[in-house]
């Protein structure tokens, strides 16, 4: 079996003079502050809109450079969120396809320059909007090129779906928590859980025709004689020939079943998409060696091929349909169902990391003769450094623009106002001074209070910063880092983006989001 990838790439495009004019941006690929603009994507006239003009002399430049390098794009169009668009190759096999992605980036990032832009693909650089992620169509192709997860025209064809169908579901219901951290990372928790970002817990979306019938075949058949082995075989004929276009679109499941394929939506854009798709091919190669030892054993008891088979199918439909979920993954009723049914969500990043070394993850690679545990011990190991690293720079970036831009550029509004106030007593008399001013007293009273607010809070996130560093332990330097250190940038943030709304247009000193984001 081959293995088959088409990734969707989603990217974010801006102005480079804009870019490098935003430390943040050119720092950490986000915007660590700005007020979302008063038009965002709310009108929802982006999608599928028209490509502005520079932006599609990129993409033609980009696209022919990439199909030199035997990279065949299929896709480009605008995104959800205004200068965001999208560009996806042919699906192919999923070595290729990771490698040609890798190489995508590479050319994009290169040829962006020559059009004076600056491609983001970090996962949610604006606030407020959506994110950018690389959903991975996924499926599986035999030698001969059948694709196994294609609902076929024949009994024998469905049986093969069902199994495939079955397999995979059973894999990602009992490895959901070591696939969802594999695409766990800094820049992805910004990203997941809104916004149209699959939520943090994994379920599986079939849509409505397969769901129900699965149900069916979860209690044993259409007849009432449920369990026999022709009520099993029944169920096969039931199998309809599903289009893609006759599945139902739910932009709320991680890993949805898009008619003769899956499509895992969780990867980031800026993730090489190899790291989760390794664990989710890994699990379903052992769930597919276990249905074959389970199906050979019944048919050495004497049972037709077919009657094991529906047999394997419905002991793997059974024990894995708490992972199929066809409602709203974001609602507050899912989170409730999904712990009723154990199935585990990513809190933050350094606790998702612990799956890469639980003995259930050990043992499935192993067995597979994937990795050995040294091995996912070294990838805890980075995984957990990287995100230190990457959040002591935001932190750094973030204390540096508020005490070197935004709290000297309040000031100087602050100066403005009080020279205001000044002018206004020598020219009104003190009865009409008094109502005439205020309203710039208050607006002072609210500017100060953000500065001293700011001023105080940088002071408590370089003492977390101090605090976490002393922490030995790389993975719990990593969790003091999420408890201690995100929520203080989070309050600086509300802050800065508050005196933005106030403080005089022309001395706020970054570019805001209506020109990061509407300058094309």
């Amino acid at each position: 079996f081959r293995s088959i990838y088409g990734l969707e790439q989603e990217y974010f495009v801006v102005d480079l003079a804009l870019y490098r004019a935003r430390p943040d941006l050119m720092l950490c690929d986000r915007t660590l502050q700005g007020h979302t603009a008063a038009k965002d994507q709310q009108l929802e006239d982006h999608y599928f809109g028209n490509i502005p003009s520079r932006v599609m002399a990129f993409m033609k430049d980009f696209e022919t450079e990439a199909y030199k390098l035997g990279v065949y794009i299929k896709t480009r169009h605008n995104e959800e969120a205004p200068n965001q668009f999208e560009v996806a190759p042919y699906h192919e096999e999923a070595n290729l396809a990771v490698d040609h992605n890798q190489m995508i980036m590479m050319v994009m990032r290169k040829l962006a320059k020559k059009h004076n832009l600056k491609v983001i693909f970090h996962e949610k650089p604006y606030a407020g909007i959506n994110g950018s992620g690389k959903h991975c169509n996924w499926s599986l192709c035999t030698n001969k090129g059948i694709n196994v997860l294609s609902p076929g025209k024949t009994p024998q064809d469905n049986l093969q779906f069902l199994s495939f169908i079955a397999c995979t579901l059973k894999a990602v219901h009992q490895y959901h928590f070591l696939i969802m951290s594999a695409v766990a990372s800094l820049s992805n928790s910004y990203r997941l859980g809104g916004a149209e970002a699959p939520p943090s817990v994994l379920s599986a979306f079939m849509g409505s025709t397969l769901d129900e019938l699965l149900n069916v075949i979860d209690k044993g058949g259409p007849r009432r004689n449920k369990g026999s082995e022709q009520s099993r075989l029944d169920v096969v004929g039931m199998v309809p020939e599903i289009f893609p276009d006759n599945t139902d679109r739910n932009r709320t499941s991680p890993f949805a079943f898009t008619g003769d394929r899956f499509e895992f939506r969780a990867i980031g854009a800026s993730a090489n998409a190899a790291s989760a798709m390794l664990f989710l091919n890994t699990a379903v190669a052992q769930q597919l060696k276990m249905f074959k030892i389970l199906v050979d054993k019944d048919v050495e008891k004497g049972m037709r091929l077919e009657n094991a088979l529906m047999k394997t199918i419905q002991k793997f439909v059974k024990e894995s349909r708490d992972i199929r979920f066809e409602g709203n993954g974001y609602s507050e009723q899912w989170q409730q169902e999904a712990e009723k049914r154990g199935l585990r969500g990513i809190e933050d990043v350094p606790a998702s990391t612990v799956a890469l070394l639980e003995e259930k993850t050990i043992a499935l690679m192993e067995e597979m003769c994937v990795m050995n545990r040294r091995e996912l011990e070294a990838r805890y190991e980075v995984k957990n450094q990287m995100y230190v690293k990457k959040l002591q720079i935001e932190a750094r970036v973030l204390g540096d623009l508020a005490i070197n831009h935004f709290v000297p550029t309040a000031i100087r509004h602050e100066n403005m106002l009080l020279e205001n106030v000044k002018g206004l007593r020598d020219v009104f008399p003190a009865a009409e001074y008094e109502e005439l001013v205020s309203t710039q007293l208050k607006a002072l009273r609210i500017t100060a209070g953000y500065v001293n607010e700011i001023r105080n809070l940088v002071h408590l996130l370089i003492e977390a910063r101090k605090k976490a560093n002393k922490v030995e332990s790389l993975h719990e330097r990593a969790r003091e880092y999420a408890a201690a250190v995100v929520p203080v940038m989070e309050h600086i943030r509300v802050c800065a983006d508050h005196l933005e709304m106030i403080v005089d247009d022309e001395l706020w000193p970054l570019p805001k989001y209506r020109e990061l984001l509407f300058l094309r």
